[in-house]
Order: C-alpha cells, then structure tokens, then sequence
C-alpha cells in the first residue's frame, strides 16, 4: 500500500497522525493484521518459530531484545525456581541423580528438570547421550525406555534403573548432556517465544516453567496448546496488548490446565510465586526474591 502524500498530511493532520500510528513506516503490516495472524497461529507454527525452524524477521526481533532471560545471573535464578517446585530445592545442581516414581502417571521422574519415562523427554536426554558416549551406564536401558515411552510402566527398568541414572549422573558428561537437553528443548524455545511475543525476563520465566511442566508439544495438553488458549482471550504485548494482562490470562489458562489433570494439584509454583512475581509488578524478576512452592519459603539474595 502507497504511503501517504506530503500535501495530504498538511491538509489533514488529524486524520494523518491515524495512519502514522496505525502504519509504522518500518513495518507496512497493520497492527490490527499482526492481532489477527497471532490469535490464529497454530501450535505448529508456534513451535517451529520458537525452535528456528522459521526464521526471516524473527531473528532481527530475537537479536534485538534485552538479554531478559538468557543473561547469565537469570538464568541461573530461573533453574533455581524451576527446581524448587520440581524438587522441592533451589539448589538445582543437587538434582542431576534425582529420580522417582512421584504416581502422576509419567513413570519415572529424574533430573534437572524432572525428565519423565513416559512422556519422551528421558528417552531423547539418554538417546543422545548414547550417541556422544555410547558406553554409558544407560544405554542398556534404551530397549526397554522405548518399550515404556508413553506409559507408567517400569517394564524392563526394575529394579536397575534407577540406581544407573544415579551412578551415571556422577559422571560431568552426563550433567552437560542434561544442562544441553534443557537448553535446547525447553529453555532456548520458550525463551525465543516469549521474546518474539514481546514478553520481558518475567514472562519469559513464565513460558519456561510452563514448557517444563506442560512439556514442549503439539498436543491439547501441551505448553503451545496453553498459548493458543491464551492468545483467544488477550493480546500478546508484541500485538499491543498489555504483558500484565495477557500473563495473567496465560497463568490462569495454565492453572485450569493442572487441575483439569488432577483436581487436588498443587499450584503453588504460580500461585505464591509467578502470579506474586506479576501482581508485584516485577516484570524484571529483580533480586532479592522470595515465593513459596508447597508451603516452603524460598529466597534469592
């Protein structure tokens, strides 16, 4: 669409201050449009934009925002949230030999960021592990992780397993192999998404803790599928909608969410620390910090 004349926007000025303000000259697509394509956006195309499967002008948004939570000191406050409601420990470099059965249907737990036999996650962690190690203690097990995958059985794992995961998470190439697994399948997307929906550190943390619980897929459970109940009902700041309003939206969508799963969970990791986060208004996750994950008070100096 031509711009504009300079003899119309003398002749009018009311009526060109409008179009200048609906019509970024850097940006020829109204705002209205990028409400629209965002609120209709499918889950695929939301996962593809946060893993780099689709770049073009989103690397330029990505490139240009704050660090937020990518910085070093964050991310190190972000593991330490994550972990005190994974593990009941702000101390997440204690948990890499961490694994239970915890009876919610996921089989076993293990890890930094809680991996689970049955929903996929532990079985790519230790997959590609066997590939860059293909001596490690776990790779016997990989028969049996396929067999399980998508299920709470222990078939195959008992009574080994869990005593493996444990010795081999002594061993510093496996700890990398979980930071690296978390990185790429959690954190790294949930950031880039959140940066690309014009969410600062808060709402970054917010997407991440989400995708971790959730997990990163497609399906009507999953972290993309929370996002796109969200985007019907609030605009993301990047559409010009207001960052408070769409992460309360979104907390609220995720908390039916786990209780839509279990009536009696435990919501605390949002509501006595995200929720408390936003309604204090601290969108930056400025320190010192304190929140509460099941019953337990946490602080960050």
């Amino acid at each position: 669409m031509k711009r504009p004349g300079i003899l119309f926007l003398v002749a009018t000025p009311v009526l060109a201050l409008a179009v200048l303000l609906a019509f970024d000259p850097r940006d020829p697509e109204p705002a209205a449009a990028k409400r629209h394509t965002a609120a209709h956006e499918s889950r695929e195309d939301a996962k593809a934009r946060a893993e780099r499967s689709e770049k073009g002008q989103d690397e330029e948004v990505v490139s240009e925002a704050p660090p937020g939570l990518t910085a070093p000191a964050k991310k190190e406050l972000a593991q330490r949230l994550v972990a005190s409601a994974e593990n009941s420990t702000p101390d997440w470099r204690s948990t890499y030999g961490h694994i239970q059965d915890a009876g919610d249907g996921d089989g076993y737990t293990a890890g930094i960021i809680g991996y689970c036999t049955g929903t996929h996650d532990l079985l790519i962690l230790v997959e590609r592990y066997t590939r860059a190690h293909p001596d490690n203690g776990l790779a016997r097990f990989l028969p049996a992780l396929r067999e399980v995958d998508g299920t709470d059985s222990h078939e195959g794992l008992d009574p080994d397993f869990t005593a493996a995961w444990k010795a081999e998470s002594e061993r510093p190439a496996f700890r990398k192999a979980q930071e690296d697994e978390r990185d790429r399948a959690y954190f790294n997307p949930a950031v880039r998404l959140a940066k690309l929906d014009g969410l600062g550190t808060l709402g970054q943390f917010i997407y991440y803790d989400a995708m971790v619980f959730h997990g990163p897929g497609v399906d009507k459970d999953g972290f993309y599928a929370l996002r796109e109940r969200a985007l019907k009902e609030a605009d993301t700041p990047a559409a010009g909608g207001r960052e408070k309003s769409y992460l309360d939206v979104f907390l609220d969508i995720r908390r039916e969410a786990m209780k839509a799963r279990r009536t009696n969970r435990d919501t605390s990791r949002i509501d006595t620390a995200q929720r408390q986060f936003l309604y204090d208004g601290n969108m930056d996750l400025k320190t010192p910090l304190v929140w509460k994950v099941y019953g337990e008070t946490y602080k960050a100096p």
